[in-house]
This record gives structure tokens, sequence and C-alpha cells, in this order.
């Protein structure tokens, strides 16, 4: 190994990072200096070499995090570890406008609870739709614990569709978990309570009246949203229920989910008794639930639920009579269960137990076939024993909790949550490979689609609960850490450490980028969230206000670099609807929509409508602007509400102009036009000189650029017809607005230019 990285590092030193001979071309330090002044080993540079994604350049990975407290989803790229995007889930985001427009609100609407607007959420579990059991990179489902519910993110957008409120839980913690073709997402109850909504039952009748469950939310892929109608749960004991897995291949129709306190126990600290941890840590092992899935489907629509809440409930002693429903003893308090790529191992790892248990699913199999089991529970479920339906135990550390796997078959990672680190261990042979120390109190990990039947291996994130004393220091409220671990070798090597600044992850997902084809665009007029023609959106030149009675109805467009109306008048009291359509097509021209004083604000991408709604409740007069950085003039990207008192009367009709402008300004102007169309002209003739139709990227840019161009015929109209009136001034900044046209068709022009001349296009005949 030490060989081997001091080859690496040499040839690096020579070859990859910098010519000692020629390193006077690139800097006045050398490669050795910068080692020696940041005090950096050869392993350090290793590291680097590894997580280093070249300017211009992608990341092989795309990872979608849970956002813990935020109530979002964190994307970053692996290797690199750089921050990509946050996704507005259960709590508003402004940058994107998550809960500010009546789209985005409709959204977030759907997540109240009894009428109660829910602003936040508690993400945990993400989970990436999948077919075959491979990941597909169409959706990505997230759950919230603190309010039951679970959302569907579209990852053709990165945008947020839908909010379901579980039917019959109080809490959750073991969502999302999917079926190997996204056929139903899986979320189990966490804190049992009565099932009943609003139905109140005192502690002491808990064996009784409260009940967990596991809710199957089945998926319409067409549609990209849950069918509520179409969905079920089962009732199961006041256990915690906790993590889920789907079967996959030989055990595809079958789900698995753990549970914590199966002892049943009331607290109340308060009251003198022994705390909840002290009450539920008081046996050796807990429950893991084994379901037929596919078996409860085909019940629930045989007519065999009790509807609860509108919902369909399998209930236990249905789900027993027909013999879909066993529990296995397990590692106490487990934080997971994970089948194993192949289909064939289930890996439960408790927290109070030194061992990882690989269960298998033949022999599981095999015991409810012969009606083997050691007992029932108190609620008549039958109990297969845990030495008939285990594999093996290997004995890993202290505090194991989550288990992914490698692309090698028979290896996982398991992390070591009291210990610190991470175990790679085989669990076909059951013996330990390798140990990493991590920084510290690791919970999850995750490798790269290692909950999959395809794992890629190369990569394992470790979710660290505590980051004490690795980032400078930022108040007592740390940042989470996220450390990346090289698993390519036989030897795991941490290479990075990044600092989360957002809430507490507690779980994250990563997939092959290739897999993942988000658009650039929306067809103009879209309702992103919905998907669908939005009502609101108009084209250039349809612009138009509507005033009937007390409420105004405004339908502008954006562009570069005006808001179309620049103008907004209504009266004290009204109610006032805006509809903004972004009309641009070049990729990553997003506008921001912003009015001072009255809380509105709007994200709107290219082709997107969205629409603000308030009430103009205070005279006066509020600028409003776009909040993007969009071209070179868009401080000028503005305009006015005026907020008129009731029955305000004009008393001048006349415009005072800021600038007075002559024929001599106007010809400046066309010669400036002149001078721009050539170079405009000579970007064109290189583009079509060349093979640009070859890259997608190029041609995108090229229609984008003509775009721009096109609008020159109808302004050119309005110059010229000033220009014959000799109205100078009109003339002159019609001709402006033409200059504006060619500069952003020249900058598209010379983006593209560029972009060809950096990728080797060819010369063409």
């Amino acid at each position: 190994m030490k060989k081997h990285l001091k080859q690496t590092v040499s040839t690096l030193l020579v070859a990859g990072l910098g010519l000692a001979a020629a390193g006077t071309a690139f800097s006045a330090e050398s490669l050795q200096d910068v080692m020696k002044r940041r005090n950096l080993s050869q392993q350090d540079l290793l590291a680097a070499s590894k997580t280093y994604v070249p300017t211009g350049k992608r990341d092989e990975f795309m990872a979608f995090s849970s956002g813990g407290q935020s109530g979002q989803i964190i994307v970053y790229g692996i290797p690199s570890m750089r921050i990509l995007k946050y996704i507005g889930v259960f709590t508003p985001e402004p940058w994107q406008g998550y809960g500010f427009d009546e789209e985005s609100k409709a959204v977030l609407r759907q997540g109240n609870i009894d009428g109660k607007e829910i602003n936040w959420g508690d993400t945990h579990h993400p989970a990436i739709s999948e077919t075959d059991g491979k990941y597909d990179g169409q959706f990505l489902f997230i759950n919230d614990k603190a309010n039951p519910r679970l959302a569907v993110v579209d990852l053709r957008d990165f945008e947020t569709k839908q909010i379901v409120v579980n039917p019959i839980y109080k809490s959750e913690h073991g969502g999302a978990f999917v079926t190997p073709n996204t056929e139903y997402v899986i979320e189990a109850a966490q804190y049992a309570t009565p099932l009943e909504n609003k139905k109140f039952y005192p502690l002491e009748e808990f064996n009784e009246k409260y009940r967990g469950g596991i809710t199957y939310w089945k998926f319409d892929r067409k549609e990209g949203r849950l069918d509520p109608t179409k969905s079920f749960s089962l009732e199961l004991p006041p256990y915690s229920q906790d993590l889920s897995d789907a079967g996959k291949g030989p055990s595809d129709g079958w789900s698995f989910t753990n549970s914590f306190c199966s002892e049943r126990y009331v607290g109340g600290i308060e009251k003198g008794r022994p705390p909840y941890e002290a009450g539920c840590s008081a046996k050796d092992t807990d429950y893991l639930h084994v379901i037929n899935w596919k078996k409860a489907a085909e019940l629930v629509a045989a007519g065999k639920a009790r509807k609860i809440n509108g919902h369909d409930v399998l209930m236990m002693e249905t789900a027993i009579k027909e013999g879909i429903l066993f529990l296995v003893p397990e590692p106490k308090s487990p934080h997971g269960v994970d089948v194993t790529p192949d289909g064939k191992l289930l890996v439960v790892a408790g927290k109070l137990d030194t061992h990882v248990s690989v269960f298998s699913f033949e022999k599981i199999m095999a015991a409810i076939k012969a009606g083997k089991f050691e007992s029932k529970d108190p609620y008549g479920i039958p109990v297969i024993a845990m030495k008939d339906a285990l594999h093996t135990q290997v004995a890993l550390g202290l505090g194991p909790l989550h288990t992914q796997y490698d692309s090698k078959p028979c290896i996982a990672y398991t992390s070591l949550y009291v210990d610190s680190q991470v175990a790679k261990w085989n669990y076909c042979e059951g013996k330990v490979l390798d140990k990493i120390s991590v920084h510290y109190n690791i919970g999850h990990l995750m490798t790269m689609e290692g909950d999959s039947v395809d794992p890629k291996g190369r990569y394992l994130v470790a979710l660290n609960k505590l980051a004490i004393d690795r980032f400078n220091p930022v108040g007592p409220l740390h940042p989470q850490n996220h450390q990346l671990i090289d698993i390519s070798n036989d030897k795991m090597q941490l290479l990075y450490d990044m600092p989360i600044p957002l809430g507490e992850p507690h779980y994250v997902v990563a997939i092959e980028a290739s897999k993942l084809k988000p658009a650039v665009r929306y067809k103009v007029g879209t309702n992103s969230r919905t998907d669908k023609p939005n009502p609101g959106a108009v084209r250039a030149g349809e612009e138009h206000t509507d005033k009937k009675g007390n409420k105004v109805e405004v339908f502008g467009t954006l562009i570069r670099s005006h808001i179309t109306p620049e103008t907004i008048e209504v009266d004290v009291g009204d109610e006032v609807t805006i509809h903004l359509t972004n009309l641009e097509r070049a990729q990553d021209e997003t506008h921001g929509f912003a009015i001072s004083t009255y809380n509105v604000h709007a994200s709107i991408e290219p082709g997107k409508t969205v629409t603000v709604k308030f009430k103009a409740d205070k005279e006066g007069v509020y600028p409003y602007y776009c909040t993007e950085f969009c071209s070179a003039l868009h401080l000028e990207m503005q305009g006015y509400l005026l907020v008129k008192p009731k029955g305000w009367k004009a008393s001048k009709t006349t415009a005072t102009a800021g600038a007075t402008y002559t024929e001599t300004d106007y010809k400046a102007q066309l010669k400036k036009v002149v001078d721009t169309q050539a170079v405009i002209d000579s970007v064109v003739a290189y583009i079509t000189s060349v093979n640009y139709k070859d890259f997608p990227d190029v041609v995108a840019m090229v229609d984008d650029a003509f775009d721009q161009l096109g609008k020159v015929k109808d302004v050119k109209a309005k110059a010229d017809e000033a220009a014959a009136k000799k109205d100078w001034a009109n003339a002159t900044l019609w001709t402006e607005q033409i200059w504006q046209y060619q500069v952003k068709t020249a900058d598209l022009g010379l983006r593209a230019k560029t972009y060809l001349e950096q990728n080797g296009a060819k010369k063409v005949k």
C-alpha cells in the first residue's frame, strides 16, 4: 500500500498536478511549496486528487440527503461533495419561491393536517424510484417524521409535486422505502397512538387502544403521484415500528420492518416512573415484522379491509388469519433492516448489541411453510425463532446501526455509532475485513446505489451526528459532518469532510449522475407543480390587466431585461392577482419577482408561469424588481406598484421625461446597432462553419440567440415610426431596445463559440 501510495504521489507531482520544471508557467509556487506551506502530507494529496473535480467537469454521482429539521432535501455531487441545490419540500424555501407563489403554496397546503397549516418538517429517509430493483432516476420520495407525511419530488425538474398526509398515524419514522418497481412506497408508524383521528384514550389503555402500522402508498408512475384511493395500511401492535426494506428477487413481494420498545413500556418520569429509555431497553430483543405485501394488496382489493378515517386498513386479525404477517426476534433497538442485493439475506443491527444478525429469507419461508413457530406475541402474531431464521451473526463493535452494500459480492458496510467507526465485513463468510474511524458518532451510512440490486461501490458517505472539532467554530450549534470514504480498495480511505449547515440529515441516497435527465426549461406557460398549462400564461404582446370591482388581475411576462407591465395601478383595498410568465428560452435565465412591503416573492424559471396574490391594504408607491441577476441591465428590470387612495384622480395626463434626446442621439444608437450586428454576423459565420449541430448544448444556445434576435423586427418598426415623426426620444429608446436584444444574442453566440472551441468542433464543408 505504501509503495503504491508513493508511486501515485510521484506521478501526481511529476505529471498530474504540476511539473517542478514548468511550475513557474502556472504559479510562483511549486506543488511542493504549497504542500509545505499548508502542512499537507502525501496522503492528503492523494485524497485531494480523488475528490477534485476540475472546473467545468461534473461529478460521477448525485446524492440526495434529507435535510432534517429544515424540512428540505440537500443535493450534492460525489466525489466533489459540492452542494448543488436545496429542494423545498415541507418548508417554504425563498430562493425558489417555494411557498410564496400560489402554485407551490397549493403543494404545501396538501400537507395541512386537520385544517392546520404545517410549514416545517423533519425529513429523514429519501428513496429513489426503481425499475426491476435498479435506480431509474425518475422520482424521489421523502418522509416527514414530525408530521406523518410523504412527498414526491419529480427529478425531471427537482421540484416537489405532491405531499400526502398519513390518515391514521400521528408520527412515523419508517419512510420512504420503495418496492422493486415502485408499485408502492412504504411508510411505517413510529410512536403508537389510536388510529382513529381526534380520538382520545388514556395511556393506561395503551395495549388495547394504541396501535402501530405500515402504510403502502400506491404510486401512479404515469401521473407521477401517490394515489391515496389505492393505498392501504396494515394494523400492527403498539411496538414502535422503525425502518423498512422491500424484498428483491426471491424475496420480492415481501417487506420487512424493524421495531423497538416491543416492551410496550409507558414512561412518566415526572410521576416517579423510570424513563422510556429504561423501560424500552429491558428485553434482549425486539421484533422484525415480515409481511407479504402482495397478498395484503389482494386482500384489500377483495374487500377484507376496514375503513378508518376513510382509509383502507387491514386489521391484525385478518392478517394473521390469512397468513401474511409474522415476527422474528431481532437485535435490540435496531435501526434498519437491509436486504442484500440478491434478495436472499436480511441484515439487522441493534444499537444495544455488538452483533449484526444476518437472516435467511429461505429459512424464514421454510419456517412459515412448516408452521414452525416458537410462540405467538400478545396479539396472536406467529413468532419464528431467531435460530430458525439466522444465517449468521457477526460481532462488529459497539452500536451497530445501518448497513449498505458494495458492488463486490458479499461485501457490506455497517456504521458503529458508539465506536464512531465504519466496519467492512463479509456477510457470506461472517468475518470482519476492515474498520475506519469517522468523526463522530455515525448514524446512517450510504454507498453508491447501495440499497438497490445493483450497487456501484466506489464511495461511501458516513453521516456523522457530531462534528465537534472538525471545522472552524461557528457557535454552540455545529454543522453535521458528512465524510466521504474511498471503498474501491481492500482498505478504506477517508477522503473528505463536508459540513452540512442545514438541519440534521439522517439518510442520503446516491445515483449515477448519467441516469438523471433533468430539463433545462419548461414549455412556455407551464405550471411546474402540476406539469400542466397555467391558465394565467400569456405570450409577448398579450399582456393585459383586468379590473372587476375590487379585484385586479394582471397577466404579465418577464424577459431580459424588463417586466411587462412596468406599472401596476390599483386602489387601496383591492385584491391583486399577478400572473407572470418567463418568456426566456435560454438555459439558466431564471427571473425573480418581488414587491416591497407586501411579502410578495416568486422565482420563475424559463417557460414557467407563477401566480402571486395579495391585498393592497396600504396606499403608497412600492417598487418591484427581478431578484435574479439576469443581464447587464438587471438593475433596470423594475417597475412600480401604485396603490392609490380611494377616489384619487390624476391631475396631470402627460408624463415628464427624465431626459431629452436629439437626432444625433438617434444616429449614434443606429451606429451602435450596426456595429453590434457585425459582431453577431462574425460569430454566426464561425458557428455555421463547424459541426455545431453535433453539440446539443450549442444548438440550444443558437435557438435561444435567434429567439432574442427575432424580437427585433417589431421593435424596429416602432423605432422607424418614431423617427419618421421626428420623435427622437422614442426613436432613440426603441433603437436602444434593439441593441439590448442584440447584446443578449451576441452573449449567447459568444458562449456557443467558446464552447465549440473548447470542445473540439470541426470544420464542415
